[in-house]
């Protein structure tokens, strides 16, 4: 065989080899754009059935609430839970619900389905006094508060707002009464021998610090800034239930104690047992309910569930907070 052949075989075979490379290259190549194409598809469709589920869950047309529904209804407003600035039944939410709500000119009546054991004086006061004024502008809509489990301490001063208050037969009814609790640690740091420095512009400046000891005249006059907060939940139960209250002079209608929704009727504290469904449909006329809830945002909820309020749940546990209906 002579050398030209040869050299012209082995020519031949690198370039076999060269073509079969480039060839699994490209083969390589395609089969990765492909998978590419694939997952590109399969996150741009994730991505499109988030945003549907989101317009699903939040849209007002697609989930019943708020402003723009057909025909004639009663407006639902839930206040679930602690009545407090940055929850979900803050003053900001509920009377922003309760506007929307007066100014659908479907709306035949409102309830207030109440589930809470109450919160803020704040708070509460600032919805009792949207409520009255609402009415005042509204006459013809009326406003009924309906408890299911509880409805105690600022949730009830909500519902002393309204025209009704009705309630379950074992639901929870009152608790008209002002708590602010805090812990005492000084005997648990003499034991520890750690000593609290505290400076302070100001003689009191530190009287709610939990690891000093109370001093009388403090004592005394955080327990007048309770007893002028609870005289002003007295007089705002007095002005919304008014002659209802069958005993104004009961030694224990004011005390704090609370009373099933069977106790509370001959007391006063309610009009009627019925639930929400019942008064929509009995007392207003209207069994269409449309739900006007203000709802979180699926930011603000992820934020909670981050934790971030820990800040302001620890200051609240060491009494570093604002008397409390509760």
């Amino acid at each position: 065989m002579s050398d030209e052949f040869k050299a012209a075989a082995s020519q031949a075979s690198v370039d076999d080899k060269s073509w079969k490379l480039l060839e699994k290259t490209l083969l390589a190549s395609v089969q990765e754009q492909r998978r590419s194409r694939r997952w590109g598809i399969f996150f741009k469709s994730l991505t499109f059935l988030y945003l549907v589920a989101m317009l699903v869950m939040f849209s007002p047309l697609m989930n019943g609430r708020g402003v723009g529904s057909s025909g004639s209804h009663t407006a639902l407003i839930d206040i679930r839970g602690v009545i407090a600035d940055k929850e979900a039944a803050s003053a900001d939410n509920i009377i922003g619900s309760l506007r929307q709500a007066f100014e659908d000119k479907q709306t035949k009546g409102i309830i207030l389905r109440i589930n809470s054991g109450g919160g803020s004086p704040v708070q509460a006061g600032y919805v009792y006094d949207e409520i009255r004024r609402l009415r005042g502008e509204h006459p013809n809509i009326k406003v009924y508060a309906v408890i299911a489990d509880i409805g105690a301490s600022g949730a009830y001063y909500i519902a002393s707002a309204a025209d009704q208050i009705y309630a379950d037969k074992a639901s929870l009814v009152g608790s008209i009464g002002v708590t602010a609790a805090t812990f005492g640690f000084v005997g648990t740091m003499e034991k520890l021998g750690v000593d609290r420095r505290v400076y302070t512009s100001g003689e009191h400046k530190a009287f709610l610090d939990p690891f000093q000891p109370p001093k009388a005249d403090e004592t005394a006059f955080w327990q007048g800034a309770l007893d002028t907060t609870h005289k002003q939940f007295i007089a705002v139960v007095k002005q919304g239930r008014g002659d209802r209250l069958k005993d104004k002079e009961h030694p224990e209608l004011f005390s704090g104690l609370v009373w099933t929704g069977e106790q509370a009727l001959p007391l006063g504290l309610i009009d009627g047992l019925g639930s929400s469904s019942y008064v929509a449909r009995e007392v207003i006329g209207e069994k269409n309910i449309v739900d006007f809830t203000t709802e979180e945002s699926p930011l603000d909820r992820f934020s909670k569930k981050l934790g971030a309020s820990v800040a302001e749940r620890l200051a609240m546990s060491m009494g570093l907070e604002g008397p409390s209906l509760r």
